[in-house]
Order: C-alpha cells, then sequence, then structure tokens
C-alpha cells in the first residue's frame, strides 16, 4: 500500500489507472477504522481493480469544535488495518492540503438535507458536500462506497452527485455493521465509558423491538414515542430526535401507508457521546 499525501500525488495515481483502464473504488472515510470501515473496503476490492481510502477528519462538516477536537484520530493502527485489507492508496493529507483556501461553495442540497441531521447540525451536509465532491473530482473513481448507518448523508451524496454531474459514478450503499450485542459500529463507539457502552446496545433492541408495533397496527406517531420514551428511561441516554421517514426524500411519514418501506432514524446522547443508528419498517413483518 501507498500512503499518498498530497493532492497531487493522488490525481496522479488516479489518471494512471484509468489510462491503464482499471476500475477504481472509493472509500471515504475520517479514520479511526473498525470492522464497518473494513466490510466497505472488502466490497470495493471485489468490485474494482484498484482501491483508494481517504483517511481525513474534515473540520468543515463539523459544527461542535469539541467534536472536532474529541474525533478519535489513530493514523498508524489505520494504516496497519489498511495494508493487511489489501488497499493499493491511502490517501491521508492534511486540512491546508485539502483547503489550502477556505471552500465557499454552498450546495443545493434540498429537502433530504433539511431534516434530522440537517436540521441538528446546521453546516453540516454542506461540509460533507463539500470534502466528498472534492474527492470524486480528484479520483474519479467507478464506485464509491459508503454505510447505511449514515442513512441521510447517502441521500446527500446522491444528491450532490447529481448536481456535480458525477454522472458516471456509482455510489454504493453498504449495510450496517454491528457488534454482536447490536451496536452499530462506529468510530465514537471508543469514547463510551466502559458502563455506557454496556447500555449502548438497548438503542438497537429497542428499535427491533418497535418493528412489531407496525405489524400490530400501531402508529407512526405511537412507534416514534414508544422508541423515545424508551430509550428515555435509560440512565445516561437522551434521545435528540427519532423520526419515521421516506426512506427516499427523508421526509417524515405520517402514516405506513404513505410508503411500502419507512426508515426509522435516531441519534442517542449516551453520556456525552453522539450515536446514531436507524431501522427499516417492512410493510410485511
Amino acid at each position: 500500500m501507498e500512503i499518498v499525501r498530497t493532492v497531487t500525488q493522488l490525481k496522479s495515481h488516479a489518471e494512471q489507472a484509468r489510462k491503464q483502464g482499471l476500475t477504481i473504488g472509493l472509500v471515504p472515510t475520517m479514520g479511526a477504522l473498525h470492522a464497518g470501515h473494513l466490510s466497505l473496503i472488502e466490497r470495493a476490492r471485489r468490485e474494482n481493480d484498484v482501491v483508494f481510502v481517504s483517511v481525513f477528519v474534515n473540520p468543515s462538516q463539523f459544527n461542535n469544535p469539541e467534536d472536532l477536537r474529541t474525533y478519535p484520530r489513530t493514523e498508524e493502527a489505520d494504516c496497519a488495518l489498511l495494508t493487511k485489507a489489501g488497499v493499493n492508496y491511502a490517501f491521508i493529507p492534511t486540512p491546508d492540503e485539502i483547503y489550502p483556501e477556505p471552500d465557499t461553495r454552498v450546495f443545493d442540497l434540498g429537502s433530504v438535507a433539511d431534516v434530522m441531521e440537517g436540521a441538528m447540525r446546521p453546516g453540516h451536509f454542506n461540509g460533507v458536500a463539500q470534502i466528498v465532491s472534492k474527492l470524486f473530482a480528484w479520483v474519479n473513481p467507478t464506485r464509491a462506497y459508503f454505510g447505511e448507518k449514515d442513512f441521510q448523508q447517502i441521500a446527500v451524496i446522491r444528491r450532490m452527485a447529481q448536481l456535480e454531474h458525477f454522472d458516471d459514478l456509482t455510489i454504493v450503499a453498504c449495510p450496517i455493521v454491528r457488534e454482536k450485542d447490536g451496536l452499530a459500529l462506529s468510530s465514537r463507539n471508543v469514547r463510551l465509558s466502559p458502563e455506557n457502552r454496556q447500555k449502548a446496545p438497548e438503542i438497537h433492541r429497542i428499535l427491533e423491538k418497535s418493528r412489531q408495533m407496525r405489524a400490530n397496527g400501531n402508529t407512526v406517531a405511537d412507534t416514534i414515542k414508544y422508541v423515545t420514551d424508551a430509550i428515555n428511561a435509560i440512565d445516561c441516554m437522551e434521545v435528540e430526535y427519532y423520526q419515521i421517514v421516506n426512506p427516499i426524500t427523508m421526509q417524515p411519514i405520517n402514516s405506513w401507508e404513505e410508503v411500502p418501506e419507512a426508515t426509522g432514524c435516531i441519534t442517542v446522547y449516551c453520556g456525552d457521546v453522539r450515536l446514531i443508528d436507524n431501522i427499516t419498517y417492512h410493510s410485511k413483518q
């Protein structure tokens, strides 16, 4: 594996691969890699000739300076994992390399970015669009891979790709990878205290239990109330939002009949660690 530090090197390697007629897989990450990231890389390797992985904690998508400061950075361990995973190029730049000048672009991301994370973290999705659009332009990948834990983010990236005319790019959404106890893998999980780490899997357990409510004829509002109340009843946990949405538009639904499948998206503070997860409500359980 080759570690690439500059945009010039990155573009050169990608252009060389394209000239050889090779397909390119891109996996954008913020580092602190775990098995969820590795599942994206494994799929990228299966489906492409060359794999690029970016490792960059992007400051423009953090609206909370403390969250940016405490976000885990583990470059040495990340490089060891990437090498073992068979990655061809790891792009690990500095912020100045990515943003030699401030990126003042504002993307018209539309309604998919207005709700949930977009409402709670103003500017977050515009920052995501800035960094991902740069990576797409520099690497010009055949396919780019993203985890469905960040469910709304994938819709935002699809919208950005449409706006920026990345017409030949396939955006691949990959399933959530979980610990054995159900907790969705996240780089932020390492910040959980031992006690809170024991309680965090309750988020997924309660979401799973709520699936039965649709099958039993409970309303969307009933289901939202059940999930919110059950999680808030756990010491150390506080729901920031729980919304059940149309998985295409990201807009909240009022009744199950509006869509054949709905997605429940949740953000929970477990202590001071912000965890996100989601679940699908099928029309037939």
